[in-house]
């Protein structure tokens, strides 16, 4: 089952499936056109879930959150409850005074995450969940606020529980945190354009060398590490997912030649374009 809210005037949409077998994410193949996170529950037994092409094992009794660039695909989604919503409808990175989840819980360094669920945990899901399903029979003029926030005391919710789960959270102050979680979101809003650790560090008002020490002494990859990851991940959903060309793919990820793009993909990767197609394929 498919529930449905749309927005005529903003065009926000927010959904709830619920044991819905058509759940899934097309990731690039959406052409680029939707910016749908979804969290997704898992209430039963353990299941296989494909992400971009590689499979994971997501435990029972745990959530885990999906952004729009994914494709991933569940073994048993009709076991799934998934709460989906585009930027339209409740922006993370523009709200995140709110819910403080973006470049962790969305967009974060460990993926997938997989959050886990005490017997109380679940209980706390059960409500929002069934809260979100009333509202959705509610046809009024304030449905659309009275689902918003319930979707914020969702999110709220989960990335409390995610950074209980999570060492560094508890090692750490806010403020690197704070940092560390601006700079995933600033790698995620320019990868594409921008290479170079020094644009990022600038942008967070610290110089290259403070902001790679600070990721080294979170034990975190350094920066420029998560860039080339980021870079060579959308590579590799291009590569999975579409027909595009290494040349098409070269300048829409930023390289100034192909030749410089297929360098780069071999340093990184392991292997040339033409094999890991042929590979994956």
């Amino acid at each position: 089952m498919k529930m449905y809210y749309w927005e005529n005037q903003s065009r926000g949409m927010f959904e709830i499936s619920v044991y819905d077998a058509r759940l899934q994410g097309v990731g690039v193949l959406n052409g680029g056109n939707a910016t749908i996170s979804t969290i997704v529950y898992n209430p039963g037994a353990e299941q296989k879930v494909t992400i971009d092409h590689i499979p994971y094992t997501m435990p029972e009794n745990c959530v885990i959150p999906l952004v729009a660039s994914q494709y991933f695909k569940f073994e048993r989604p009709e076991d799934l409850i998934a709460w989906q919503f585009n930027r339209e409808f409740y922006c993370i990175a523009d709200h995140d005074a709110e819910v403080g989840c973006v470049g962790f819980l969305f967009y974060g360094i460990q993926h997938p995450l997989f959050i886990h669920l005490s017997p109380e945990e679940q209980k706390s899901i059960a409500v929002i969940e069934n809260l979100c399903r009333e509202d959705m029979e509610i046809k009024d003029r304030m449905q659309g606020e009275m689902l918003r926030t319930l979707l914020k005391r969702l999110i709220i919710r989960i990335t409390r529980i995610a950074k209980k789960q999570t060492e560094y959270y508890q090692e750490f102050s806010d403020e690197k945190m704070d940092a560390v979680r601006m700079f995933n979101l600033l790698v995620e809003t320019y990868f594409r354009q921008e290479h170079e650790v020094q644009f990022y560090a600038k942008a967070l008002k610290k110089s290259p060398k403070t902001l790679t020490n600070l990721f080294g002494t979170l034990h975190h990859p350094a920066p420029s590490r998560l860039i080339q990851r980021r870079i060579i991940l959308e590579a590799k959903r291009y590569l999975h997912y579409t027909d595009k060309s290494a040349k098409e793919i070269a300048y829409a990820l930023g390289f100034s030649s192909p030749a410089h793009f297929s360098r780069f993909f071999k340093l990184h990767s392991g292997t040339n374009i033409s094999m890991f197609r042929e590979m994956e394929g």
